[in-house]
């Protein structure tokens, strides 16, 4: 007995019914089109058997609900939303799927005129999830699948003048879903535009254009393949460039293939940096095609990829089709101010991740310029965990389901310059089917790299892929000559999670470094965040948010681009580090080193703009425009600035900024590619006595000791060994504070410390314990010394410390704290999030003002984009306002700070720089919120001064913070001194320094 037949869209055999061959999409088509985006009308039911009857026909339908077209259903109010990185949301039966099979029939009339059907009719579906059958006036006009690819229907025989049915049925489940188990939402529908074109009867079925270089680099080989209609047909093409007419000629088509080739001497060649684009048009009596050729050539020499002879080294990123209100509906228009941010963000690589693009997004590469890695549409990431990983990917009877993914991508694609690998998909084992992948993409193109990073020992690919690779196998593969000596590509590193990614820095170098390993892709471009707007405020979902379950919660939201678009501090610090150019001081006068990393530009498109900055104010600046630096080349230049006498108590800095000089397609003239910082060794120190004010009055109970005059007054818990208050004129500033912390919200790259953190060594349970409490008077001050254990809940290690506050008659609170680390048993952890102290003021100072690095916030493994400056902004804003909360807003290297109501301000300055964070609620607040919104205020401003904090790393997905930016339990030393000024007066008692 048959136990279980298979149904349509369950037999991986069945790649389709009635589909054309994949082709290319050209540029521009004079064929005639009809738009069929817009309102459909819809049913969505539970299986497909559920189907009415007749609904095929032209007379059903008209009670249906109405759906927009692009779009997905389960943002329409349809089926429900599910997120998972790897799981499949069904049992693993291939190529079986669940009965209940959401499914939605789509409807729509089109109406066809006379002249229209004089021609042919092509109906063109660009993107479709997962398979479908599609009808027209009742008749079935054939079936397809692959999501992410586009499908055409030649439906001639079934268009009539006048009105037209076109019905659709869509499946969410299907064999092909078995090859579909990317990291995103699961998402169902019509998701890209729709569209009927009148073919000629003697058009140009296909064109693919390959614009090569000949030995020497310098003249540009055309080569054309014609396809037609008619088996007979002639026709012309010509060439331009800008407008102008190159070269031109005629083709006669035999059996319906022409072929052209053509020399064209000196071209302008087409590189990420240099996106030259000549413009092909080819006719056909009354069709006309036009398609961009970039004359480039892509090939391995000497064990490196090379584009034009030249070694590249890749700085990009993961791209996703997402929108946060549309899902993975996307527009060109969003599409371009992607592209543009990426160039503006010094990005020049993408790759497709985990699946071809909308065909829009490989028009603007070839036009703004990045190098693509396109990717199959093809992931079988769930079989891990069924330990049987390869289940699919080395069973024979899925070979074509797996060659088809690829082919039809590259004959989509291959026309577009700016694709320089093409990838047979992600996470997917390795096996028979990728073999075949293989040697049929190589069959179909020779002129471009294959990729596969499942393909661990490098058999079948051209390049040696990885993915998040920690730094000490990176820097072995940069050493060693395996897996065939292949070059070396990341295609996947610096999970951009949270806060985070840190660490890049170290990869950059070490990809500088190693001539093997040639760049990497930062995980990913956009987080996944679906906008939510309700009563309790705006926010961004993540899996989990609709109860579905499992799920891999916000590890969807892992992006340099915020679902609002906003730049994440992570993708300001990836632009510092992978910037082009690098500036290094030579000496301590005037000279500097510029080095060229771009690899075709010289640095004539540059200029360097040059300041001298006196901690908040400029006093001399210039501009250097005549660079010269050829690629991979460095120049010295000498910055002159001229002598001057330095202020009392004022630091200075060079401040370089790396500019461009005239207008690109993606940024205006002036536009920055690197801002760097160096310190002047030059100052004036000025020592003076510190003031002194009315004396002291020292008053105690059996608790509580007070210290105070006109200027100020300080309140200590003699029992608990703590400061309760600092006030001046009846207005109270602290209410607490210092105690010692070791413990910050978790972030998403503490993911996997976080259970020894919080529930073994229990850092956010920590205590001090008085063990002294001591004061002592003077002529114009009072010290008062405490002695504390600090430590957490159950643990052997902890500090002693000794707190030391020195209050001075003229208002100063003078806090010197030494930290002696105990153990006194053996466990204890591997490193800290902080050592640092945190205090609570007065939640009416919102004002802040900081001299440290800035503007925006920094790590000690993420601060490549801060220099040292005087900031200002409001305690909210020091901030980042993270879609999953966890610490933020951080400040390295801080000397000065002060909090203020805009009438009066607490300063605070430290003997030596500190790690400063600001903010409107505690740690404790952050750590329970999973959404901004559920943020409980605090009802003072937090602040948290840190000996050292920890590094971010990578460790949601890859390398965890270096040893250098691990906290480890250490002794500790801090002093700050705080006074109460009023406003315009706090830069100015910021600078001065004591004798004592």
């Amino acid at each position: 007995m048959i136990r279980r037949t298979k149904k349509r869209w369950e037999d991986q055999a069945l790649g389709h019914i009635g589909r054309r061959e994949a082709r290319t999409e050209f540029y521009k088509d004079s064929a005639s089109r009809i738009n069929l985006n817009g309102e459909w009308r819809f049913l969505y039911l539970e299986a497909p058997e559920l189907s009415p009857e007749g609904f095929m026909n032209k007379a059903t339908g008209t009670d249906w609900d109405i759906i927009d077209v692009p779009s997905v259903w389960q943002l329409r109010g349809y089926d429900r939303m599910h997120y998972t990185d790897v799981l499949y949301l069904f049992p693993v039966n291939p190529p079986f799927v669940p009965s209940e099979n959401p499914t939605g029939i789509y409807k729509k009339t089109v109406h066809i005129n006379r002249e229209w059907i004089q021609n042919d009719t092509i109906l063109k579906f660009h993107g479709v999830d997962s398979a479908f059958d599609v009808w027209i006036n009742g008749t079935h006009a054939g079936y397809s699948k692959v999501s992410r690819l586009p499908s055409e229907f030649d439906i001639t025989a079934y268009i009539q003048e006048g009105e037209n049915d076109i019905t659709v049925r869509v499946y969410k489940w299907s064999d092909g879903t078995y090859l579909e188990d990317q990291d995103m939402w699961w998402l169902s529908g019509i998701y890209r535009d729709v569209e009927l074109i009148n073919e000629p009867k003697d058009s140009i079925i296909d064109c693919t254009v390959d614009g090569e270089l000949d030995s020497s680099y310098i003249n540009g080989i055309l080569r054309a393949d014609i396809t037609t209609k008619r088996e007979i047909c002639g026709g012309t093409w010509k060439l331009e460039r800008d407008g102008k007419a190159v070269t031109s000629g005629t083709f006669q088509a035999k059996e319906g293939k022409a072929h052209v080739t053509e020399i064209i001497p000196d071209a302008d060649l087409w590189t990420a940096e240099t996106p030259n684009l000549y413009v092909l048009t080819v006719s056909a009596d009354k069709h006309e095609i036009v398609v961009r050729v970039g004359f480039r050539k892509v090939e391995i020499k000497d064990n490196n990829f090379m584009v034009n002879n030249q070694v590249i080294l890749l700085n990009g990123v993961n791209h996703h089709d997402f929108h946060p209100k549309e899902g993975r509906c996307v527009t060109r228009s969003q599409m371009e101010a992607d592209i543009m941010l990426m160039k503006q963000y010094n990005i020049n690589a993408l790759r497709c991740s985990h699946y071809p693009a909308s065909g829009y997004l490989y028009d603007l590469c070839d036009e703004y310029g990045l190098y693509v890695i396109d990717e199959a549409d093809l992931e079988c990431h769930g079989f891990e965990w069924v330990e049987r990983y390869d289940w699919i990917t080395n069973d024979p009877s899925w070979e074509e389901a797996y060659v088809d993914r690829s082919v039809r991508m590259v004959k989509r694609d291959r026309n577009h310059p700016c694709i320089i690998m093409w990838s047979m998909g992600n996470e997917s084992s390795f096996g028979c089917n990728f073999r075949s992948a293989a040697k049929a993409i190589k069959d179909l193109d020779a002129t471009r790299l294959l990729h596969y990073e499942g393909d661990y020992e490098a058999e079948v690919t051209d390049v040696y892929s990885t993915m998040y690779t920690r730094l000490k196998r990176l820097k072995e593969i940069g050493e060693t000559d395996s897996k065939g000596n292949k070059p070396h590509v990341m295609c996947e590193y610096g999970h951009a999670m949270g806060n985070g990614p840190g660490g890049l820095k170290a990869y950059q170098e070490m990809y500088r470094k190693y001539k093997r390993l040639q760049g990497g892709f930062l995980w990913e471009w956009y987080d996944h965040g679906i906008y939510t707007e309700e009563e309790k405020g705006t926010y961004y979902r993540y899996g989990g948010d609709y109860g579905d379950f499992p799920t891999n919660g916000n590890f969807c939201i892992d992006g340099l681009l915020m679902p609002d678009r906003s730049p994440s501090p992570a993708m300001l610090e990836y632009k510092q580090v992978i910037a082009p150019v690098e500036v290094t001081r030579i000496s301590a006068g005037r000279e500097i080193l510029v080095r060229n990393y771009y690899d075709f530009l010289t640095l004539s498109h540059v200029s360097l703009r040059w300041e001298i900055q006196a901690e908040e104010h400029i006093i001399q600046e210039g501009c250097i425009s005549h660079m010269t630096a050829l690629p991979h080349e460095a120049e010295k230049v000498t910055i002159p600035f001229l002598p001057f006498m330095p202020e009392a108590n004022t630091d200075y800095y060079l401040n370089i900024t790396v500019c461009q000089k005239e207008d690109a397609n993606f940024a205006k003239a002036g536009h920055e590619i690197l801002k760097v910082q160096f310190p002047l060794d030059i100052s004036c120190d000025v020592l003076e006595e510190r003031p002194k004010g009315e004396p002291l009055k020292v008053s105690e109970t059996a608790d509580i000791l007070k210290v105070g005059n006109g200027a100020v007054t300080v309140t200590f818990h003699k029992i608990f060994g703590k400061l309760l208050s600092v006030a001046a004129e009846d207005q109270e500033y602290l209410s607490e504070g210092p105690v010692m912390s070791v413990y910050r919200a978790t972030i998403d790259n503490d993911m996997y410390k976080k259970e020894d953190w919080m529930n073994q060594h229990f850092i956010q349970k920590s205590s001090e314990q008085t063990e002294y409490f001591t004061y002592e008077t003077g002529a114009d001050k009072v010290v008062v010394s405490i002695g504390k254990y600090f430590g957490c809940l159950n643990q052997s290690w902890g500090f002693e410390c000794d707190y030391e506050y020195t209050i001075y008659s003229c208002g100063q609170v003078k806090v010197n704290l030494q930290g002696k680390a105990i153990q006194r048993g053996k466990l204890e952890p591997s490193f800290l999030p902080r050592i640092g102290v945190v205090m609570k003021g007065n939640q009416s100072l919102q004002k802040a003002v900081w001299y440290g690095l800035g503007p925006g916030e920094n790590y000690s493994d993420s601060k490549a984009a801060s220099i040292m400056g005087i900031y200002s902004s409001s305690v909210d804003g020091m901030g980042t306002n993270y879609v999953f909360p966890q610490e933020n807003g951080h400040r390295e290297e801080v000397k000065w700070f002060g909090i203020g109501d805009g009438n009066k301000s607490l300063l605070c300055k430290m003997e030596a720089p500190l790690g400063l964070n600001l903010a409107n609620y505690t740690d404790g607040s952050l750590e329970e919120a999973k959404h901004p919104f559920q943020i409980q205020r605090a009802d003072h401003v937090e602040i948290h001064l840190d000996y050292l904090q920890s590094g971010l790393g990578s460790n949601s997905c890859g390398e965890e913070q270096m040893e250098e930016f691990k906290v480890k339990l250490q002794d500790f030393s801090m002093e700050f001194v705080m006074q109460v000024v009023a406003d315009g007066e706090i830069r100015k008692e910021a600078k001065k320094r004591y004798l004592d």
